[in-house]
């Protein structure tokens, strides 16, 4: 049961915002090639649906997408620093 006042899914939404603030942009296509070269595969659609909230997310995965997108794993979870 989730407690309210407690946001699901922060990963999702700080994929999304990460990728955004990257220059130039990020598209969802090219994060799914930066973490490919990474060794994990997760295609565009993948990434849609976890910046959507309607996939789950891996702690491997977490770890590929904040290296790819030169962020720290604890800001995808909601750290400010």
């Amino acid at each position: 049961m989730a407690r309210r006042g407690i946001a699901k899914n922060v990963i999702g939404r700080r994929v999304a915002e990460a990728r955004a603030r990257l220059r130039p942009p990020v598209t969802q296509d090219a994060l799914s090639g930066r973490v490919a070269a990474l060794g994990i595969q997760l295609d565009r659609a993948a990434i849609a649906k976890i910046e959507n909230g309607h996939r789950r997310i891996y702690d491997y995965e977490v770890k590929a997408l904040a290296k790819a997108l030169n962020v720290k794993v604890s800001w995808l979870f909601g750290a400010d620093v």
